[in-house]
This record gives structure tokens, C-alpha cells and sequence, in this order.
């Protein structure tokens, strides 16, 4: 009888149980509660089999009024700031690089005797996508071609996300770390109605351009481009209303979390906890990189943590705004991050291993 729900019904009984979620989160002063709370909840009912739902629509406007929202921080001093660590930001794409590869090594070692009805071929190519620090929609897609177990691969990165989402707001809460001084504000504070409505419509048209040219992740990336371009170029249109933000960060809790279907723990439990402990591993050794990026740059130790932890941009970023803790470093090192993954890690494999038949 609950998989006869129709799927509106079902989205809107999903929002509001992730609205409970997220006001229960913010009665027990929890990090990030309009995102974790709504993450956890879809989670768990998901893995019980409730028929949870999340519309794509809605997660599309949740990531573009983030990336407009984090756009705003680079006032034209933050985005020279931010130019100056040029060499630091190459430094943590190298280093994400490198991780992905002993990642999906360890990965395809420790499952190559666990799993012997997939080919050798095959798991090289499912560990490879899989171990890769990159957004799962796109990891997915490149594995796909590869002929890799795809729903491996997704739930590999699904699996790292949430486990960096819940670990890191979490243990900056339990080490006590406060919000950092205003340094790195936004450019601009006020709601200005006019002025939204124009930064809508651009930051809309940036959207719009990166779906007609087929980049990654067009919504999120779309929309902080044209944000930085007008932050950057000291052009103040108008800030976000709160209210806006956190329906956003809702949203993309609920997207995160009706990805854990029951099927998802059937599939193959031990691929799952494989991946678990490595991310948990690749979230100490990033935290020890982190420090010697704050050693040699003088940034704090937790804005660079949140900069070169294994997680996604969106929640990695959002973590930054909502704990005011550097958001401008922790967007540039996270896209570029991305960016370079997209670009070198299809034809590193093939130039490694060949290309698939």
C-alpha cells in the first residue's frame, strides 16, 4: 500500500518530516541542523523502507541558491586573498589526486578475494571510479563508460558523503571550535527585493549556460560563478534571505538521504563497510594534510580542513557558511578540486589501464 503513494504526496510528506527534523535539530543546537537533521531522518526511514521521496526540481533550486549564497563572500579583497594560494590550492588538488589512487588501490585489494564473481577488469575499473575523490553523478558517469558496477560506484560516493557530512560538523562541535572573525564576510548583508530578483535571473542564465555546454554539477557551479564574477566585480545586487538558505540546505538533506534505500544495505554490506573505514581513514590523513596547509599558510586548521576533507562542495561549503568558518578558501579548494578530478581522472585510468573494450 505505501509504494501506491503518489510521488507528490510522497515529496511533500518527505519535506515535512525533514522540516520536524531540522526543527528538532535546531531545539538540540546541533551543527547544521536545516541539513543534517533532514539527511538523518530521510536516511533512516529510506533503510526502514518508507516510500521517501525527493523531487529533482527542488534539489536543483537548493543547489543554485547555495552557490549564489557562497558567491557572495568573494568581495574583490577575499578573491585576491584567495588568488594569493594559488599554490596551495594546486598542492590539495595534487594531494586529492593521490589519495583517490591509494583509495581505489586498498579498495580493489581488500575486494578482490570478496568478490569473485566480478571480473578483474571490471572490479579495477568499479574500485578505480569509486576510490575517486569526486561528485557521485559524474564518477558514476565515467565509470558507466569503463564498464564498472555503477550502483557500487554510487553508493560508494554516497556512502563517503554522508559519512564526511555527519563526522566533521559534528567533531568541530565536540572540539568546541568557535566561529572565526569576521574576515571573510559577504560582500553584502541586506535583502534588496529588486536587486534579488536580478541576481536571480543572472545567476539563472549562468545555470543555463553550463546545462546547454554540459558541465558537471550545472545548478551548484552555474549559479557561484556568476556570484563570484558580480562579487568579485563589486557589483551588490542583494543578499539572501536566511529563510531561503535554510529551505535549501533542507532540500539537499532530503536528496542525500533517500539515496540509502533498503537495497542499498543488501547489496553488498562488505563493499559498504570497506568504504566506510577507508573514508573515515581518508578524513584523518586530510586532517593532518590540513595542518600543514595551515602551518604554511597561517589559515585556520579548520577552515583548511573543511577545504580538503573528502566530502562534496555543496556540504562541505555549507558547512563553512553555517559555522562561519571561511567559506571563500573552503569553495575555491573544493571546485578546483573537483574540476581537476573530472579532467584527469578518465584519462589517467585509460593511459593506466587501457581502454574498455
Amino acid at each position: 500500500m505505501l509504494s501506491r503513494i503518489p510521488f507528490p504526496l510522497r515529496v511533500l510528506l518527505s519535506l515535512l518530516l525533514a522540516w520536524g527534523a531540522a526543527l528538532l535539530c535546531v531545539a538540540l543546537h546541533t551543527p547544521l541542523p536545516w541539513m543534517i537533521g533532514p539527511l538523518l531522518v530521510m536516511a533512516l526511514c529510506s533503510m526502514a523502507g518508507a516510500p521517501t521521496a525527493s523531487w529533482t526540481p527542488l534539489r536543483n533550486l537548493g543547489q543554485w541558491t547555495m552557490g549564489a549564497a557562497l558567491g557572495l563572500y568573494f568581495s574583490p579583497e577575499v578573491a585576491r586573498m584567495v588568488g594569493s594560494l594559488w599554490w596551495a590550492i594546486a598542492l590539495s588538488v595534487v594531494w586529492a589526486l593521490l589519495l583517490g589512487e591509494l583509495f581505489s588501490s586498498w579498495l580493489y585489494r581488500r575486494t578482490a578475494t570478496r568478490m569473485p564473481g566480478i571480473p578483474a577488469r571490471q572490479l579495477r575499473a568499479t574500485t578505480y571510479f569509486a576510490g575517486a575523490i569526486g561528485a557521485a553523478s559524474e564518477m558514476t558517469l565515467l565509470a558507466e563508460r569503463e564498464h564498472a558496477r555503477t550502483d557500487l560506484v554510487a553508493a560508494s560516493h554516497s556512502l563517503r558523503v554522508l559519512v564526511v557530512t555527519l563526522s566533521i560538523p559534528f567533531a568541530l562541535q565536540w572540539m568546541g571550535v568557535q566561529p572565526l572573525p569576521d574576515l571573510m564576510p559577504p560582500a553584502i548583508r541586506t535583502v534588496d527585493y529588486a536587486g534579488l530578483a536580478w541576481l536571480a535571473a543572472l545567476t539563472l542564465c549562468g545555470v543555463g549556460l553550463m546545462l546547454r555546454t554540459g558541465r558537471p554539477n550545472p545548478w551548484f557551479l552555474g549559479a557561484l560563478g556568476v556570484s563570484v564574477g558580480l562579487t568579485v566585480a563589486d557589483v551588490q545586487l542583494s543578499a539572501l534571505p536566511v529563510s531561503w538558505v535554510n529551505a535549501a540546505q533542507l532540500v539537499i538533506g532530503v536528496s542525500l538521504g533517500v539515496r540509502f534505500r533498503r537495497e542499498f544495505l543488501r547489496a553488498a554490506p562488505q563493499w559498504l563497510g570497506s568504504v566506510a573505514v577507508g573514508t573515515v581513514v581518508l578524513m584523518l590523513v586530510c586532517a593532518g594534510f590540513a595542518w600543514l596547509l595551515h602551518w604554511a599558510t597561517g589559515l585556520p586548521w579548520v577552515t583548511q580542513v573543511l577545504g580538503t576533507s573528502p566530502g562534496g562542495i555543496a556540504e562541505m561549503a555549507i558547512t563553512a557558511k553555517v559555522l562561519q568558518l571561511g567559506v571563500p578558501v573552503v569553495t575555491a579548494f573544493q571546485v578546483c578540486r573537483l574540476i581537476a578530478v573530472l579532467l584527469v581522472v578518465a584519462p589517467l585510468y585509460r593511459w593506466r589501464y587501457g581502454a574498455a573494450d
